[in-house]
């Protein structure tokens, strides 16, 4: 057999993709699994943004669509950068990818060659540093500590930059620690980035309406400091706010060469979004956003009552979050003990193996974000799955020996 692409062995399979599929084997095994190890929200799509996809069908809005993304939906992306992330960009600075993670990659791939560095603040997505392998970069992570809120300072910052640093990449609120950050403490970080003139910033703002705690206002990196506008890509979507995740939509805004170059990438790659799914993204956008604050309130509800529960497990920490739908409890008590099923835990991945094999409880190791020992814990489930998931963990962590 011919040999595969050396590139490979850059980018292995992400935790939680290994994760969900250890628990779909369990679950179509007969097992009882609750799994809160993807980030995918339960609500359902809203209604009109279905329906705008089914009159875009019948309207014959099928054929091959605009490698930067159709005019409508372009247009509503530009109305939302203005109403909520006071951004005002032209036409030719937004973009339509097959969901934000292929908008973040069309990123890395325009900025990023081989031996370049990229400032990535961990815990992080995972999809961050295998997408600068990828490129033949090098992913530089940025501890951020717990008794920091898990949020970047600006000299950890600072000390990471190098000649060879081309990218920074901010996401908040953050997978997988839910943290946010101030207005305050974002001006604080672009003082740093103003030293730096040759690096680009991207900012995955996913997460933007999930944010509980009103310190931590939605506000877009590029709003706080518009004098780097023409350094940063703001990148989001339609996945987490709208439940939309299976109709693979996000955009960017951005300085034109950037975009330009970001959407030459997509063009060799996929091209176009889906129209159909465009047509709903539009929708979405453009129609009633009750549902976002009532949404947001749901999240917040589930945030406080897992939150509760685990930090009544035995050997668990676990800080409540200020946004997104992931707490990130420390598991560091229950290493170096057995569990009742006889296995011996020394590592947060050890630990989220027993309790899926035992408890039935799905779960992220935090080894696969880059910090450790944690587990990454989502919730964005319905309450009643929530409080079992949480009452199985407590009893898998008392019965530790």
């Amino acid at each position: 057999m011919p040999a595969l692409a050396e590139r490979l062995g850059a980018a292995p399979v992400a935790a939680t993709t290994t994760m969900s599929a250890r628990a779909r084997a369990l679950k179509e095994a007969g097992a009882k699994v609750i799994s809160l190890a993807v980030g995918e929200p339960d609500f359902p799509t809203p209604p009109h943004a279905i329906e705008a996809a089914h009159r875009a069908a019948l309207a014959g809005e099928t054929k091959y669509p605009p490698h930067d993304g159709t005019p409508a939906l372009k247009e509503a992306v530009r109305r939302k950068f203005r109403r909520e992330n006071g951004l005002d960009f032209a036409p030719d600075q937004v973009m339509v990818g097959n969901g934000s993670k292929q908008v973040l990659y069309d990123t890395i791939m325009a900025t990023v060659g081989p031996g370049d560095e990229v400032v990535i603040p961990q815990p992080c997505w995972s999809a961050y540093p295998l997408m600068t392998r990828l490129a033949e970069g090098v992913p530089v992570g940025v501890n951020c500590p717990e008794n920091n809120g898990f949020r970047l300072r600006p000299d950890d910052l600072e000390a990471a930059i190098t000649p060879k640093t081309r990218l920074l990449v901010l996401n908040l609120p953050n997978n997988p620690t839910g943290a946010a950050c101030t207005r305050a403490e974002l001006e604080e970080l672009a003082g740093v980035i103003r030293r730096h003139p040759e690096i680009w910033v991207a900012t995955d703002d996913m997460y933007e309406h999930l944010v509980y705690d009103d310190a931590f206002e939605l506000a877009s990196f590029a709003a706080v400091a518009p004098d780097l506008a023409d350094r940063i890509v703001t990148v989001s979507g339609v996945s987490k706010t709208y439940a939309m995740t299976g109709w693979r939509v996000g955009f960017a805004g951005g300085p034109r060469p950037l975009i330009k170059a970001m959407v030459n990438i997509q063009g060799q790659a996929t091209a176009g979004v889906s129209t159909l799914g465009q047509a709903a993204a539009a929708a979405a956008l453009d129609g009633p956003q009750e549902l976002v604050a009532e949404r947001r309130a749901i999240y917040r509800r589930r945030r406080d009552l897992v939150v509760r529960l685990l930090n009544e497990a035995p050997g668990l920490v676990c800080r409540r979050p200020e946004g997104a739908f992931y707490v990130y409890p420390n598991v560091g008590g229950c290493l170096g003990r057995t569990s009742a099923g006889g296995r011996r835990l020394q590592t947060d991945r050890e630990f989220a193996e027993a309790l899926l094999e035992e408890a039935h409880v799905a779960v992220v190791h935090g080894s696969g974000f880059g910090m450790s020992p944690y587990v990454r814990v989502s919730y964005a489930t319905g309450e009643a799955s929530l409080t079992e998931a949480c009452t199985r963990i407590a009893a898998f962590t008392a019965a530790l020996t």
